[in-house]
């Protein structure tokens, strides 16, 4: 097989869509980060707005900052269809993963998206990351039955209310660890509704797994 191009630099990148100078080169997150919302802090402790307002959900792990040159990959993934970005995200994604679950759950899609852009991204990585971590992946026990807003279009204080009510859960999730996949978290508002419904559905740890997160500005 020919060496691809990698994405970034142009350079021959033979077994991802990246050359390795341009994979090491991207926005990873360091250590130093709340354990719940994985927003970065001084000492690896607990942030004050999770302590202030807990989430529902017990814990987040990501990969990246949702930084240059990892958010135009990203894009390229969800909008222009690159499907071979999925693999290099998520197993990226899969190296921070140090906490079990019983079940991986990709985070659910508009229909009407879903229809546009012709795949869920959350569920293609989440099958690369059940596969490599051995978690089994239960693609259908959430459903989205709202169309709303698209989340990015709103500003931070407004997205909660845009996405209550917009999941159901069909599974009965009782005495599980739970993981949702998810390309980006920016304020987690989608992630703390998903949690509410898979909470009712009888989960008992609800830990969110994510290829990047947005930081502050």
């Amino acid at each position: 097989m020919l060496p691809q191009q990698c994405l970034l630099c142009a350079a021959p990148a033979v077994a991802q869509a990246l050359c390795a100078d341009c994979y090491t080169r991207l926005p990873w997150l360091t250590a130093a980060r709340c354990p719940q919302c994985a927003l970065p802090t001084g000492d690896g402790s607990i942030c004050g707005a999770c302590l202030s307002h807990p989430p529902r959900f017990h814990g987040v792990t990501a990969a990246f900052a949702y930084a240059w040159p990892l958010a135009p990959l990203i894009h390229h993934y969800k909008y222009a269809g690159n499907l071979a970005l999925a693999s290099v995200l998520a197993q990226a994604l899969a190296t921070r993963l140090a906490s079990g679950a019983d079940l991986v759950i990709p985070m659910p899609l508009a229909p009407a998206r879903l229809r546009s852009r012709g795949f869920n991204q959350a569920l293609e990585i989440a099958r690369v990351v059940s596969r490599v971590t051995g978690v089994p992946l239960a693609a259908s026990a959430c459903r989205r039955v709202r169309n709303s807003t698209p989340q990015a279009a709103l500003p931070w204080k407004e997205r909660a209310k845009n996405i209550r009510g917009a999941f159901v859960c069909d599974a009965d999730l009782s005495g599980m660890r739970v993981a949702v996949i998810d390309d980006v978290m920016t304020t987690g508002a989608t992630l703390n509704e998903l949690a509410r419904n898979l909470r009712q559905a009888g989960a008992i740890e609800i830990q969110g797994w994510v290829v990047a997160r947005t930081l502050p500005q």
